[in-house]
């Protein structure tokens, strides 16, 4: 079960991964695979804007029974053998009364622990039984306006479908809600409540009440109070399933790996067509407004376990629904404007004493009636201020002069590459993909068009829109718009009066226009400015068994490929060489480990972060690096059209020099010591570095790194060791897999990977009997110990950790034991400590053996152990 809190995780993730662009990136010359021969050829469609949108969703069985429930059902082979199920019911905590708060999020569980049919948590047994797992494939959510739950089950049997189908028929109008039942759910909920209760809990439910202040959606967390969890009855809880579940406010959901689209429809009717609901005529849902305000709300939050410092500002708005072709074009145009905003606030992030180390602009739907645009930043401690200012400016910046049309024809042309991989990849969406689409359209009466439409309609608006047209989103972002400003921090260092002062000062600057233009960089034409010489290859091997190819180059690089239809629109690979973090003595650990993330903030592939982002807009190409313990790596993902490009990004990895400026690692450096402030301040963090110091020794390579160590990291030591690692073609094996064509491919990897040059003077390359492994210390007997760490709020965490080492010789069997014994063991704990004590919410089973050199005659080692939360005051018993 999960209680949603409806606060989009784009607004409260506090921390964002600090070095990502933005996706996309620029019109690169390429050659690769004719991608999209089928998507080039679509028709543009000839409509008028005025033309409305087609109400019932194309491409599924959809229909109404006669006693209300909706039904969607369309048959999808994507997994093979598995069928993504749904029962949304159009009722959330937004309803509930004063003494029924969780209320709603409660009768969601009781549904998994008993109904007319099943008892004491047989259902999940069932499912478990027939390979759904509780929590992956069985699920449930609450929010304020709605109640969903999830199984992904097989349909390999005969049977299974129908019998999978009977259990939402039973959710729908059969749940048992005895006092005995309630008693033995309300430990789990409570312990989810506690859960919730960290620090960000308490900042989304801060910023939540203070967002809807007003209305009631901000007295409606959907975990509800510790009171009602605690006190409320029986009678209450059943009282509020036979009012508000009523088969009209509901719709099931079937996709999947089956034949006969029809047949499902039949199961649906046999399992929910008798079923009727006590509630009589169906309840009215209520609609709960939400009051606008012109002045700005402010809020200045101090948590003490925070991650970091951050700055949120939300501006709400009515939702809006998308019924015409006009509709449709503004909410592109929509998306071009956070797009390009995003591009920019990127950009910024990577300048000289940028104001934030990260910061994204989104629209999120919240509840029924309100969306939001929600803009977050993640800044340095005592830097609130100015990331508020920097952010209100770039958005009076938009406001005043718009985009560039060289800006809007970037993001188009990302746009136009996204739509294109979809439409070319239409026969291989994931079940759960569209299952959620059409959960939509039930829930928002958000349109399903199928994408063969929407293809041929989005080739045929983007082209067309304008910066004009985008620009006009910038007023929704004014802090007279229903505007919320919030700020967090681990320490007081702002006041309320700070923020209203910048919300002033900048609004004073865009009447003056007093804001500067944008200024753009100069993007070069070329990834690869002078052409490689190509290689050539010395030696082929085939092999038949795997349908693969092995090549030797003359630069002694190995290149595997293998033609592979997973997904039409992909290439992946991946080139690897032994030797890594474990080679190095102590002194250079701390300077070289932090290489990686140096090389990243300058740039990898011989430009920087946001150039490189322009230059790519369009293509879809990616490549990353990882320098591991043994093993330093680069993985790309690209669309066959793209290869080249991907292609060229390892030439440029391996023959341009990352050189370390000063303002690039002072970012880093600056970055590097908040996350460790912020690891420092978390009680998480002190526990998991104190049971890897227990399992494994205080060795350096798991000693987590201290303010002390970053002050003695050299920079230039850092990038020369990233550049080593990335020097020499002759150490790396690449693995080639997807729709590629090796008549185009192979001269591609000829000329970009074939084409790095030989390193002179090369030492032999290691191979994996080589490495030297990383030092581990097991403890040699039983070891107990409570680590105490000042806390908000009383939490605790469990782990139980046992000691594993598998012998070489029967490591292949063995591996696939402790596996299979993980998981065993995790659903017959779950068994006892929930399902019959009722006093955890999960339990979590892993296995690390990722310490191992990687050796085919060592032995293996490592632990499993088994985690949990509880209430303080159990924890002694439930271990």
């Amino acid at each position: 079960s999960r209680s949603r809190r409806a606060v989009p995780a784009a607004a409260m993730d506090l921390l964002p991964p600090a070095s990502e662009a933005p996706a996309g990136g620029g019109a690169v010359g390429g050659r690769g695979m004719r991608r999209g021969v089928g998507f080039r050829s679509l028709k543009l469609v000839n409509v008028s804007m005025e033309e409305a949108l087609p109400a019932e969703p194309v491409g599924v069985a959809y229909g109404r029974l006669a006693n209300g429930l909706t039904y969607y059902v369309r048959s999808n082979p994507k997994p093979r053998m598995r069928a993504a199920l749904s029962l949304a019911v159009k009722v959330g905590s937004v309803v509930e009364e004063e003494d029924e708060r969780g209320v709603a999020h409660i009768v969601e569980h009781l549904a998994f622990s008993a109904t007319s049919r099943y008892t004491n948590h047989d259902i999940v047994r069932f499912l478990e039984s027939i390979g759904a797992e509780f929590g992956a494939c069985q699920n449930a959510l609450t929010s304020s306006d709605e109640t969903i739950y999830e199984l992904l089950v097989p349909v390999d049997k005969p049977g299974l479908l129908s019998q999978a189908i009977s259990v939402l028929a039973e959710f729908s109008s059969e749940v048992r809600v005895s006092a005995e039942d309630l008693e033995k759910e309300r430990g789990a909920v409570l312990e989810e409540y506690r859960g919730g209760r960290n620090a960000t809990g308490r900042m989304q439910d801060s910023h939540w009440t203070l967002l809807f202040e007003g209305s009631k959606y901000a007295e409606r967390l959907p975990i509800g109070t510790e009171k009602v969890i605690r006190t409320v009855t029986h009678e209450t809880v059943r009282n509020f399933y036979h009012k508000w579940y009523n088969l009209s406010n509901m719709a099931v959901f079937a996709v999947g790996d089956f034949p006969d689209t029809q047949a499902v429809v039949e199961l649906i009717k046999e399992h929910f067509g008798q079923k009727a609901s006590i509630s009589c005529p169906p309840p009215v849902i209520p609609e709960f407004p939400v009051p606008s305000h012109i002045e700005p709300r402010f809020s200045c939050f101090v948590e003490s376990e925070a991650a970091g410092s951050a700055v949120v500002i939300s501006c709400k708005m009515p939702a809006g629904e998308i019924k015409t072709v006009k509709d449709y074009r503004d909410s592109l145009a929509e998306s071009i404007f956070h797009c390009a905003l995003n591009q920019r606030l990127f950009k910024l992030s990577r300048r000289r004493d940028p104001p934030y180390f990260s910061c994204s602009s989104a629209a999120d739907a919240l509840v029924r009636p309100v969306k939001a645009y929600i803009m977050t930043s993640s800044c340095r401690e005592k830097g609130t201020v100015e990331a508020l200012e920097s952010m209100l400016v770039e958005v009076a910046r938009a406001r005043l002069y718009g985009f560039s049309e060289r800006e809007i024809s970037i993001v188009r042309a990302l746009m136009m590459s996204e739509i294109e991989s979809a439409y070319l990849e239409r026969d291989q969406m994931q079940s759960t993909s569209l299952r959620d689409e059409y959960l939509q359209h039930f829930l928002r009466e958000e349109p399903v068009v199928g994408i063969d439409y929407e293809a041929r309609l989005q080739k045929t608006l983007l082209p067309y829109i304008s910066s004009a047209e985008v620009v006009k989103f910038a007023e929704n972002f004014s802090t007279t718009s229903s505007c919320v400003i919030k700020i967090v921090e681990p320490r007081a260092h702002a006041s309320l009066e700070d923020l209203k002062a910048v919300v002033l000062k900048v609004n004073t600057l865009e009447e003056k226009r007093s804001i500067p233009p944008w200024e753009e960089e100069q993007i070069p034409e070329e990834i690869v400015s002078q052409s490689p010489v190509p290689g050539i290859i010395v030696d082929k091997v085939e092999h038949p068994g795997i349908g693969a190819t092995e090549m030797i180059l003359s630069n002694g690089m190995r290149v595997c490929y293998k033609c592979t239809d997973f997904l039409d629109d992909q290439v992946v690979f991946t080139g690897f060489a032994y030797g890594g973090l474990s080679e190095l003595s102590e002194d250079e650990y701390t300077s070289c480990t932090m290489g990686s993330t140096i090389a990243g903030e300058i740039g990898i592939f011989g430009y920087r972060p946001s150039v490189l982002m322009d230059m790519l807009a369009g293509k879809r190409a990616e490549v990353g690096t990882k320098v591991g313990a043994y093993i330093r790596s680069f993985s790309g993902d690209c669309s066959p059209s793209d290869l080249e490009t991907g292609l060229q990004l390892v030439y440029q990895l391996f023959t341009t020099k990352v050189e370390p400026r000063e303002e690039e690692v002072k970012i880093v450096m600056q970055m590097a010591e908040e996350a460790i402030y912020a690891q420092e301040r978390d009680p998480y963090t002190a526990f998991a570095n104190r049971s890897r110091e227990i399992n494994y020794g205080n060795s350096y390579f798991f000693k987590p790194i201290r303010i002390s160590d970053l002050k003695k990291v050299n920079p230039i030591r850092a990038c020369e060791y990233f550049n080593s690692c990335f020097k020499d073609p002759s150490a790396f094996t690449v693995v080639v897999v997807g729709n590629i064509d090796p008549a185009i491919s192979i001269p591609l990897i000829l000329e970009y990977l074939g084409g790095i040059p030989k390193v002179q003077d090369t030492v032999q390359p290691l191979s994996r009997e080589d490495l030297k492994g990383l030092p581990f210390k097991f403890p040699e007997t039983i070891i107990r110990e409570v680590v105490r760490s000042p806390m908000v709020e009383a939490q605790c965490f469990v782990q139980l950790g046992f000691p594993v080492v598998l012998k070489s010789t029967m490591m292949t069997e063995d591996i696939h034991y402790v596996g299979f014994l993980s998981k065993l063991l995790e659903t017959k704990i779950m068994q006892v400590l929930r399902f019959k004590y009722g006093q955890v919410y999960s339990v979590n089973v892993g296995v690390f053996l990722g310490g191992n050199k990687p050796s085919r005659s060592g032995d293996v080692r490592g632990d499993i152990s088994v985690n949990f939360s509880c209430d303080p005051d159990m924890s002694s018993r439930l271990v």
